[in-house]
């Protein structure tokens, strides 16, 4: 629709975690760099923020970065009873579940002894992980740390998700796994000048030549998404398809005010 007549190659501001738009903001090379060393020492990582702050398209950025290098099993919905999150785990490392867990867990030993030998050890992600259902499950996770040679792990364990998370694993009934995390760390919103530079990141991407944004319509943008990314994006699609409707190539704070209605933005960071 609008991207001809902006003149960009695709949608600058889409909705999928694509990590060719990643835009490395201080924290978010922290975020990453720090699940890189997580996955190298095979250490339980924990990563959260709030909706929108760009935590799944982080993890994209990490699966592109491990390549063919090592297996990865992405748990994208990880409402499981234990014993669903073990068979998870094995039909993501190409394994055919055996019915009792002593059996399950002997095969998935294997696998990542195999994998070891071969210096492919395993990356296991639970994105919005804060929907793990109950405390065994956790626990299950936590017991996934046993599986280790005298000095080292053979599988990295990831967890990533909202703030819920942090708070349920602060709990005292969740102490035992807290102490075998090894790397955790909270991503905040962005800053009034990442803000800019996220939005001229993501225009540079797609393919525009110039930037239709005036600099008072990316200050508007900031304000009203409390620099969460999910939400810029939204300002700033709902935006240009409002300029481009117009025929106007330059967007004005007006229409960033016009889109935070449209989408019931009644204050910084908020989307109903």
């Amino acid at each position: 629709m609008f991207e001809e007549f902006f003149g960009f190659a695709t949608k600058p501001f889409g909705k999928t975690p694509d990590p060719s738009f990643l835009y490395e903001s201080a924290q978010h090379q922290e975020a990453l760099a720090r699940l890189e060393y997580a996955v190298d020492e095979k250490e339980l990582a924990v990563l959260v923020g709030e909706i929108g702050s760009g935590k799944t398209t982080l993890s994209r950025a990490l699966i592109d970065r491990i390549g063919d290098a090592r297996p990865v099993v992405l748990l994208i919905n990880p409402r499981l009873t234990p014993n669903q999150l073990l068979r998870s785990i094995a039909n993501g490392l190409g394994i055919k579940p055996a019915k009792l867990r002593s059996d399950l867990l002997d095969q998935i030993h294997a696998k990542l002894v195999e994998l070891y030998e071969s210096r492919r050890e395993p990356v296991l992600i639970i994105d919005e992980a804060q929907l793990v259902p109950s405390k065994a499950t956790f626990d299950e996770i936590r017991l996934l740390t046993n599986f280790q040679l005298d000095d080292q792990n053979l599988l990295s364990v990831l967890l990533i998700g909202q703030p819920e998370l942090d708070w349920r694993l602060d709990r005292a009934a969740y102490a035992p796994l807290r102490q075998r995390i090894g790397m955790r760390y909270s991503l905040g919103p962005l800053a009034l000048e990442e803000t800019l530079c996220y939005i001229e990141h993501r225009l540079r991407i797609a393919g525009a030549s110039r930037n239709p944004f005036s600099r008072s319509a990316m200050e508007q943008i900031h304000a009203l998404s409390g620099g969460i990314p999910r939400l810029i994006n939204t300002l700033a699609t709902t935006a240009l398809l409002d300029a481009f409707g117009d025929d106007a190539e330059v967007i004005e704070p007006p229409r960033i005010a016009s889109a935070a209605r449209e989408h019931r933005m009644e204050a910084p960071g908020t989307l109903s």
